[in-house]
């Protein structure tokens, strides 16, 4: 009787035993697949969570890496950024509990570095527009020849072609009310919004001068 083999992700076939060219074969066969999504998420958007939920059918498992963009002032602390995402992943994966396996890192300096040390098959992006795309073949190209790492890309949904968190920010810092983001980002995060502007927040402060 033969065995079915059971697909697995990258095309190939797991036969459900011993495999006649050998465990060394076997094994690479198993091993799993994990995607590091880089980011700031200053704040987490649902442009983001739409790529994750993607990056979830092309992974065992999917490491959501939350860094620090020296060129960018922070809104959020890690702490806070990490707090958020790990709330509304968790509500993806009550919803959606058939996908990969997801977990939220906080991580300091390379991204190329911390997806090593999670000995990571792949960066995962996003795409938005033509702009993101240069930009993210560039970056591919050069994480590819230096550090020896390929990158997945997902195009982002047409609602969320325009999604960004800079924007998010702006809108946030020169608007009446954070409310009126409610398509870009989830309710928990408008609500920390609106206190991050009753208090003043000095990024808020600095775009509206």
């Amino acid at each position: 009787m033969t065995s079915t083999p059971e697909r697995i992700p990258g095309g190939l076939f797991n036969l459900c035993g011993h495999d006649a060219r050998g465990p060394r074969y076997t094994r690479r066969m198993e091993q799993e697949h994990i995607g590091v999504f880089p980011g700031s998420f200053d704040p987490i958007t649902y442009g983001h969570l739409d790529v994750i939920a993607r990056g979830r059918r092309l992974f065992h498992e999917l490491i959501v890496a939350i860094g620090r963009n020296p060129g960018k002032d922070q809104l959020f602390s890690p702490v806070e950024r990490e707090e958020m995402a790990r709330e509304l992943i968790d509500e993806m994966i009550r919803a959606e509990p058939e996908g990969a396996r997801v977990r939220v890192e906080v991580f300091e300096g390379l991204t190329v570095d911390f997806a090593r040390a999670c000995n990571a098959t792949a960066l995962l992006r996003g795409i938005r527009n033509l702009s993101d795309l240069q930009y993210e073949i560039q970056q591919a190209v050069t994480n590819r020849e230096v550090a020896h790492l390929e990158t997945a890309f997902v195009v982002a949904g047409q609602s969320f072609a325009y999604v960004s968190s800079t924007l998010i920010k702006q809108v946030t810092a020169l608007g009446d009310d954070p409310g009126v983001l409610s398509h870009m980002v989830p309710p928990r995060v408008i609500d920390r919004l609106r206190q991050k502007k009753r208090e003043g927040h000095p990024v808020l402060e600095r775009l509206r001068r």
